[in-house]
Formats: C-alpha cells, structure tokens, sequence
C-alpha cells in the first residue's frame, strides 16, 4: 500500500481504538442506557474489518469483495453480544437498530449469507427513528438486493426526483449500478457521468466512487442498450 494511503489510515485506526477505548469506560460509568452498549457494539464491528478495507494499491475494498477469513471474530463476537443486549430493551434506539444491521454483515459467512430482507427491514424501523435521505438511500439498496435491482431503483429514482441526495455522489454510483445489473447500460453509463465531471473538475470523490467513474462508466458507453431482462433475486 502506498506510504500516502497508510498513514491517513494508521490515523483512523488509532482514532477508532481510542474511541473504543472511551466508549468501554462510558459503559462502565453508566452499565444502564442500552444506546451506550449499542455505540461501542457499532464500534466494535466496524473495527472488525478495519484489515480489509483497503486493498495494497489504497483502494477501497467494497464489503462483498472482502476476505472475511481475516475479519477479527473476537470483536465480532464481543459486538453480536452487545447488539443482543441493546436489542433485548422494549424501544430500540438508532445505535441499537443499526448495529443489528452491522451485526447481520459481521455475521455472514459469506455474501450470498447476508439476510438482505432482514436488514431492509431494519432500515425501516431505522427510517421511523431518524429519518434522512441517507437511511433511505440504503435502505434501497438493502431492497434491490433482497427484491431484485428493479425495485431497489424505484426507491433512488424517487430520492433523485426530490433533490434530497443531490451533491451526494453514492446516489449516482448506487443508481448506475442498479441499472447496469437490469443490463440498462446507456442509463448506467450516464448515471456514471456526474461523477465523472466532479473528477475532471477536481472535485474530491471517495475512492470506489471515483473508479466507478472512471472505469465501469467507459464500459457501460461501449455495450449496448438492452431491454430489462427478468432479474435474480438476491437472499
């Protein structure tokens, strides 16, 4: 991995330990608010993955394309306890709901394991507790991959319409995607193209966003246009 990519990342990962760190003491300081157990639990599976996030080249490593032999299980195991305990309280808050969609990644062995329909619906009980176009941008995801891409992009079509995401550059990369799995390839390759200009103007792109622009974009302009075949469904 380049020096330039691992030291921001050598930061993060001090950083996280130390939050860590802050939030076992505040468990112990305060052992009653479930929300305090559900933050650390969050922490905790986040920091599971921290090795695979980047590949040797700095580039971010999407969570399916993972190497989950070399995710840290005892932090999994410690996280899945705690999500247990916050979830066991009679009103979940937003820490409890989301570390139990965490704890459903953490806990898939592989990525055809994930139980998309449980966590879509997470994401709605998430949606009533705090509400934002970000929760429902991923919650269509958690939908194209449990119901099929179809009707995952009815959901970003109309996040798109209202504006809510429009300097956002994951709506644009998470609806070329959907349109490019329904093998709708000259709306995937435009859907690329906002990105593309953000980069070509100097505008920061996180880096899967960035290679979607520059890569899958150029692929999409070269197939051809073809009608919505009947998709797979993902459980």
């Amino acid at each position: 991995m380049p020096a330039s990519c691992r030291a921001p990342n050598a930061v993060f990962a001090r950083r996280l330990a130390e939050a860590i760190r802050l939030g076992r003491l505040l468990c112990e300081l305060m052992p009653g608010p479930p929300e305090a157990r559900a933050l650390l639990a969050l922490m905790l599976l986040h920091d599971s993955r921290r090795d695979t996030r980047l590949s040797g080249d700095g580039e971010i490593v999407l969570l399916e394309e993972q190497d989950r032999s070399r995710w840290d299980q005892e932090e999994i195991s410690e996280g899945a306890a705690l999500a247990e305990q916050a979830l066991r309280e009679a009103r979940p808050g937003p820490y409890a709901v989301q570390v139990a969609i965490a704890a459903l990644h953490a806990q898939a062995r592989r990525p055809e394991e994930t139980d998309w329909r449980q966590i879509a619906a997470l994401y709605d009980v998430l949606l009533r507790l705090n509400p934002s176009p970000v929760v429902e941008l991923n919650r269509a995801v958690a939908v194209a991959q449990a119901d099929g891409p179809e009707e995952g992009l009815r959901f970003l079509d109309g996040l798109e319409k209202r504006g809510a995401l429009a300097s956002y550059h994951l709506l644009p990369a998470a609806r070329a995607d959907l349109l490019k799995k329904l093998r709708r390839f000259e709306e995937a390759a435009q859907a690329y193209r906002p990105l593309a200009r953000r980069k070509r103007a100097g505008a920061a792109i996180p880096g899967e966003a960035a290679r979607r622009s520059e890569g899958r974009s150029e692929i999409a302009r070269v197939r051809p246009a073809i009608p919505s075949a009947t998709h797979s469904r993902r459980t």
